[in-house]
């Protein structure tokens, strides 16, 4: 196995102790995979667990041992596991075919309701990944206005396609990662996230932007927030300079609220991009948007309009199974106040944790809006208190700087007492955590510190 030493203490030796299983399958999955892991957010020292099952808010693994999950199908099911409206659509889809290579009922269904939720989806054109839309909305966006260039902000996530890999996590300076051509990069503008006066001086001097793409609550679902006001500003400047702007939804679409951020915020997008929940946990991904725009891959729009059809295939485009789940999902948040309980929770158990914290006198802070938390580590050392906290003050690097090692640590301290977050480190909150999890969930977190501190690791 491919990956750098970790030093042990009592943690890590507590944690391959009650996962002796999980280890056992990553060490044959180093055999396969590079690093032993399928997807990058999946790296975990010295090994992550195998899951055998989940329900849900909660998933078991393979050595039979229950967590309460913010990991969420990373960020796609605000059901939660096998919620089972959707399960009982998947499975009568599934007994009438996984893939016909055709159009289908389903397909419309699917569509119909993205329609009724999403404020700007005159049209839509259905992908099998939300980076496959990012990579159709910038494509869309050039052949649109004619011009070559995109705005992106720095930290912002829009996928692993080549115009998106600088700027995410490293390459701040807009020079290609490797394996992207340089002239790729260069048509990618980066500036950082939030400023206004930045996006209006790039667009009163050069003529060449083509879209505005960012996530529309901050980069990281909020790890680096950005608010209304920064939107509605937004959309102004776009729109005087004939910009088209983007939206990437893929996590905050049908999460925020409904109708997504576009919804809540009350600002209206040329081009949206959305994933994950939109599919009921199954792979699905759609660009929606005006149909000015979206009529670019319409076989006579676009030759009546004097413009090239843009060519978009995928084998798995509206996929049945797919689109089965999406439409159950997605009705179901039409219906009920899915977003607005895992918002709830989301207040509370922010609010919990800056008062463990505050307790504990650990210089850590829990922030975040709507269905997620973020946990400040505060790399920098400042003197801060957690139940204050504002993270629109601090620099973004900073707010996604921790210190060497902790989180590694934190997460296998979290593991072994029943929870499991995400690595950044934070989380993802279902419609069905409920006040057990909570619970649960503080009490790891106190444990945890109390592990870290026997470590000096904080």
């Amino acid at each position: 196995m491919s990956r750098a030493p970790l030093e042990s203490s009592p943690i890590v030796e507590a944690y391959r102790a009650r996962t002796r299983e999980s280890a056992a399958l990553a060490g044959n999955a180093a055999a396969q995979f590079p690093s032993g892991i399928t997807h990058d957010s999946r790296h975990l020292r010295p090994y992550g667990v195998f899951v055998d099952h989940a329900q849900g808010a909660r998933k078991w693994d393979v050595d039979g041992h229950e967590y309460v999950d913010y990991f969420g199908g990373h960020g796609a099911l605000l059901l939660g596991h096998g919620n089972p409206e959707v399960l009982t659509a998947v499975h009568e889809a599934l007994n009438q075919g996984t893939h016909f290579g055709s159009s289908h009922r389903h397909e419309l269904a699917w569509a119909s309701v993205v329609q009724r939720l999403i404020p700007t989806a005159d049209r839509l054109r259905f992908t099998a990944s939300g980076t496959e839309a990012t990579h159709l909305a910038l494509r869309l966006a050039r052949a649109f206005t004619g011009r070559n260039k995109v705005i992106r902000f720095l930290s912002n996530f829009h996928g692993w396609h080549d115009h998106m890999t600088s700027g995410y996590s490293s390459h701040y300076d807009g020079s290609p990662t490797s394996g992207v051509l340089t002239s790729v990069a260069e048509s990618i503008v980066l500036l950082p996230p939030g400023d206004i006066d930045a996006v209006r001086h790039v667009l009163s001097e050069d003529s060449d932007i083509a879209a505005v793409i960012l996530e529309p609550t901050g980069a990281g679902f909020g790890m680096v927030p950005v608010d209304g006001k920064f939107l509605s500003a937004l959309r102004e400047a776009t729109e005087q300079y004939d910009v088209v702007l983007i939206f990437d939804e893929v996590v905050t679409g049908f999460r925020v609220s409904p109708g997504g951020a576009q919804a809540h915020f009350d600002v209206r997008p040329d081009l949206t991009t959305l994933a994950k929940i939109l599919a009921g946990g199954l792979p699905g991904a759609a660009v929606v948007g005006s149909r000015e725009i979206l009529d670019a891959l319409d076989f006579d729009a676009a030759p009546a309009s004097g413009r090239e059809k843009i060519q978009h295939q995928g084998t798995y485009n509206a996929n049945p199974v797919s689109a089965a789940a999406g439409t159950a999902a997605l009705s179901i948040i039409e219906t009920t106040d899915a977003c607005q309980q895992a918002n709830a929770y989301g207040v509370r158990l922010r609010g919990r944790l800056n008062q463990l914290f505050a307790e504990k006198d650990v210089p850590w802070a829990a922030y975040g809006t709507f269905s997620g938390f973020h946990i400040f580590t505060n790399a920098n050392s400042r003197n801060i208190d957690p139940e204050t906290f504002d993270p629109t003050v601090i620099d973004w690097q900073e707010l996604k700087k921790n210190p060497a090692g902790l989180t590694h640590k934190l997460r296998l301290a979290m593991l072994i007492n029943g929870v499991d977050i995400t690595d950044w480190p934070g989380g993802t909150i279902s419609a069905v955590h409920t006040d057990a999890e909570l619970e649960q969930t503080v009490d790891a977190f106190r444990e945890s510190i109390s592990m870290l501190h026997s470590e000096d690791a904080i």
